[in-house]
């Protein structure tokens, strides 16, 4: 029979999964089988660098903890070695590193995950990796919002020195 401290243990380590599932903007599971430890050394100080939780995990506490939080469609995915990241600030940061990642190391394969409380397939996942970076929406965005005007002042600027080329 299982210990209570034990079975304690093992709750509370559930309910952390649970908290970060629900808490994250965004979780990637991966699988890692065939990575070595300096690659995996590698990848944990990229993601740590943005801010990005990394860890491997067992299935089944994965499988109680995607209960609890309501996101069962994810125990699809919780096979084999997995490895979960989990992103508090940036949607896109963690598939985007992992993304990078899996294209330099083939061993490294995505399998998934959770965006803003939807569940995802690896497919999703990496077309999400592949969109720029919020700064980078926002600079394409101000891009926009700029050229009217831009244009409109090139305009003018045209007509002032054709007058005065004329006078």
């Amino acid at each position: 029979m299982a210990n209570a401290k034990v079975i304690q243990a093992k709750q509370d380590a559930v309910d952390v999964v649970t908290g970060k599932l629900k808490n994250s903007v965004s979780t990637v599971v991966a699988d890692y089988r065939g990575l070595n430890v300096s690659q995996v050394t590698e990848l944990r100080k990229q993601l740590r660098e943005a801010g990005v939780d990394f860890q491997v995990l067992k299935n089944t506490l994965v499988r109680r903890a995607t209960a609890a939080a309501e996101l069962t469609e994810l125990d699809a995915v919780l096979t084999g070695p997995t490895a979960v990241a989990f992103s508090e600030t940036d949607a896109v940061v963690a598939a985007k590193i992992l993304n990078d990642f899996a294209k330099k190391n083939e061993a490294l394969k995505l399998k998934g995950g959770v965006v803003e409380g939807r569940v995802i397939d690896a497919d999703q996942l990496k077309a999400l990796a592949e969109l720029p970076s919020r700064e980078g929406l926002l600079s394409m965005l101000l891009s926009v919002l700029q050229a009217p005007m831009r244009n409109f002042a090139l305009a003018v600027k045209a007509v002032a020195d054709k007058e005065e080329q004329s006078a």
